[in-house]
């Protein structure tokens, strides 16, 4: 890993900025990279791959923050539950019962919610320091998973690339191999409030998202199994309508909506739109209500994770997530950013 300060205009377009940032508590140095182009600006940090701010201007061209972050590593390791802005792996949301089984064989992975795993264990990808290189218009993030690792099969190598597309998009492409069969569901974890990252709720944002089912779940946020159309429910966002509190479920994306947004999510009063698109079978909607006594409030930030559906290692009707050797895991989703 690189050291000091680079400052670079980047091959194509997005200017680079890489800088020694802090160190965490165990003395671990974490360096932040900053990208900018076409008014968006960036700040990703080696800890955790965590996006920590995103900043767009606004319907009157002033710039402002959009992704909530924190100040400092030390906030980033007190708050770890929230995710804030972090990729999040081996396998993103839940697996039930902390297992499953692959090819015959019961894998039993490490719980840390209740008898359940979510995001990847007690030390996912959002607690490993990732390795860090220049790339055109971004920088690639990379780490390796050792077989075990939190109870997960297979050596698994990872590199998550964060770019800067012409017009200030965010794009963010995942790769991963492995030496063994493996599953595998990765995202990202920011929660955005176009309307200004400054603790107040993003209620009232209006969101539309290209789906016509979700994935119910029961009293533990786990799958049912079923796929159940959204239509006269609460969760049917296909036109744009305000976002209220009480969602943490996975949509079951179109596959090819006909403008290739898969999710916007507009905030009426700085007249901010983020745009999703994505490669990834589901989204996660999650309105983020129990930030009580965090550093934001309730409901201050709505989490749009582009992802597999959850629990797909126990349910074989959901699009499989296993990952095989001589297979290479790909997946991108663009982050949009424009005014209205």
């Amino acid at each position: 890993m690189t050291t000091g300060t680079t400052d670079t205009p980047g091959t194509t377009g997005t200017h680079i900025h890489a800088e020694d940032y802090s160190a965490l508590a165990d003395g671990t140095a974490v360096r932040r990279w900053t990208l900018e182009r076409d008014g968006t600006r960036v700040r990703v940090l080696t800890y955790g791959g965590i996006l920590q701010s995103a900043e767009v201007p606004d319907r009157d061209g002033v710039r402002g923050p959009v992704a909530l972050g924190l100040p400092d590593l030390a906030a980033y390791e007190e708050f770890s539950g929230p995710y804030f802005g972090a990729l999040v792996g081996r396998y993103a949301n839940r697996i039930a019962g902390a297992g499953f089984v692959l090819d015959g064989t019961d894998v039993r992975v490490t719980p840390n919610e209740g008898p359940n795993q979510v995001h990847g264990g007690p030390r996912g990808f959002d607690k490993r320091v990732w390795d860090a290189r220049e790339v055109p218009d971004g920088v690639c993030l990379s780490l390796v998973a050792e077989d075990g690792e939190e109870g997960f099969p297979g050596r698994l190598a990872v590199s998550v690339t964060y770019g800067l597309e012409p017009g200030g998009a965010l794009r963010i492409d995942y790769r991963a191999t492995t030496d063994a069969p493996t599953v595998v569901n990765l995202t990202n974890h920011t929660y955005w409030n176009m309307a200004g990252a400054d603790g107040t709720s993003a209620l009232g944002h209006e969101l539309r998202i290209a789906a016509g089912a979700i994935t119910p779940v029961d009293g533990d946020s786990l799958p049912t199994g079923e796929l159940a159309p959204v239509g006269g429910t609460r969760f049917d966002f296909r036109e744009p309508k305000a976002v209220g509190a009480g969602y943490d479920h996975n949509y079951v994306l179109d596959g090819s909506p006909a403008d290739g947004v898969a999710a916007e999510l507009y905030a009426p009063a700085s007249g901010r739109v983020l745009t999703v698109r994505t490669t990834e079978p589901g989204m996660q909607l999650y309105t983020a209500d129990h930030f009580e006594g965090r550093p934001f409030g309730p409901c201050a930030g709505i989490a749009l994770e582009t992802q597999h559906f959850p629990d797909s290692p126990n349910r074989p009707e959901f699009p499989s997530t296993v990952l095989r050797p001589g297979e290479e895991f790909t997946s991108t989703t663009v982050y949009g950013f424009s005014v209205r």
